[in-house]
C-alpha cells in the first residue's frame, strides 16, 4: 500500500514540479509571483482538450495536444508579459502582484464566457488505461506518460539553463538585472524567454494534469497553481532544483495523506508541511539567504 501511494505521489508531484518551475523561474529573474500561472496551465489543458477531441486520444493525439498546448501557452505568455507585466517592471512590487491577480481573474472569466468553452466541467478525452503489475505495485500507462514526460521536460530545462547561451543570460539577469544590461544582455528578451519557458511547462503540466484527472473547467487551474506555488516556496523559490523537489514532496505527502488518513485532510497537511519547513528554514529547502546592502 505504501509503495503504491508513493508511485501515485510521484505522478502527481511531477505535475506540481512542472508548474512550480514556472513560478520559480519568473520570481528568480523579476521577483514577481505570477499568480496567473495556474490559469495558463488551465488554458493549456483546454488547448489539449480541443486537439484531442479533433484527433483520436492515442499517442499521436496526445503528442499533438502537448505541442499545441505548449505553443499556445507560449504565445499567451508573450502577450501577458508584454502588456501586463513589462510596463510595471519599475513600479512597486505590490502593483505587479495586484496585476498578476487581475490577469488570473481575467483568464478565468474569459474562458467562462467563451461560447465554445463555457463554465461547465467537461470530460477530458484520454486513452484507455492499462495497468502494469510490478511486484506489489500497479502502475498505469497514463502514470508512466506523466512521470516520463515530466522528467524529460525537467532534464531539458536543466540543459537549457546550465549549458546554453540563453540560460547563461537568464542566470546573469537573475543575479543582477542592471549589470546584465550594461554587459550587453537584452534584458527584455531574456525576461520574455523566461515567461515563455515557464508557460511551456505550464501548458505541458495542464495536459498531464487533465490526463491524470480527466476533467476540465475554467477554475481547474486555481488549486494546482496554488499547490505548485507552495511547492516552489517549499523548495526555495528561485531555485530550480528546489521547485522540482518541492513538487515531488508535496505530491507524495498529498497521496500518502489520502491513502492512510483521509482525503479531507490532504490540503491541510500539505500546507502544514510548508509552514513547518519555513519555520525551520525560512528560505525553503534549497533557498539561500541574501544580504541586502543599504
Amino acid at each position: 500500500m505504501f509503495l503504491q501511494q508513493l508511485v501515485n505521489g510521484l505522478s502527481l508531484g511531477s505535475i506540481y514540479a512542472l508548474i512550480a518551475l514556472g513560478y520559480t523561474m519568473v520570481y528568480g529573474i523579476v521577483k514577481l509571483i505570477n499568480f496567473a500561472h495556474g490559469d495558463v496551465m488551465m488554458v493549456g489543458a483546454y488547448t489539449g482538450y480541443f486537439i484531442l477531441r479533433a484527433m483520436n486520444p492515442g499517442i499521436p493525439g496526445l503528442l499533438m495536444g502537448f505541442v499545441g498546448a505548449m505553443l499556445f501557452c507560449a504565445l499567451l505568455s508573450l502577450v501577458i508579459e508584454r502588456f501586463a507585466y513589462r510596463p510595471l517592471r519599475t513600479a512597486p512590487r505590490l502593483n505587479s502582484l495586484i496585476t498578476a491577480i487581475a490577469v488570473e481573474l481575467i483568464l478565468q472569466n474569459v474562458m467562462r464566457v467563451l461560447p465554445f468553452v463555457g463554465p461547465n466541467p467537461r470530460q477530458y478525452p484520454t486513452m484507455n488505461s492499462v495497468n502494469f503489475q510490478l511486484g506489489p505495485v500497479s502502475i498505469s500507462n497514463l502514470q508512466c506518460i506523466v512521470i516520463v514526460s515530466s522528467v524529460v521536460l525537467m532534464v531539458l530545462l536543466n540543459i537549457l539553463v546550465n549549458y546554453t547561451k540563453t540560460g547563461k543570460a537568464m542566470q546573469a539577469v537573475s543575479f543582477d538585472l542592471q549589470a546584465s544590461s550594461l554587459m550587453g544582455i537584452n534584458v527584455n528578451r531574456t525576461i520574455a524567454i523566461t515567461f515563455v519557458i515557464g508557460s511551456i511547462l505550464a501548458g505541458a503540466g495542464g495536459v498531464l494534469y487533465a490526463t491524470a484527472y480527466p476533467q476540465v473547467d475554467p477554475m481547474m487551474g486555481y488549486m494546482p497553481g496554488l499547490k505548485a506555488f507552495v511547492a516552489a516556496v517549499l523548495g526555495g523559490i528561485g531555485s530550480i532544483p528546489g521547485a522540482m523537489l518541492g513538487g515531488v514532496l508535496l505530491g507524495v505527502a498529498e497521496t500518502l495523506t489520502k491513502g492512510f488518513i483521509s482525503s479531507q485532510y490532504a490540503d491541510a497537511i500539505s500546507f502544514s508541511i510548508l509552514i513547518i519547513v519555513l519555520l525551520v528554514k525560512p528560505t525553503g529547502i534549497f533557498g539561500k539567504k541574501r544580504v541586502v546592502k543599504v
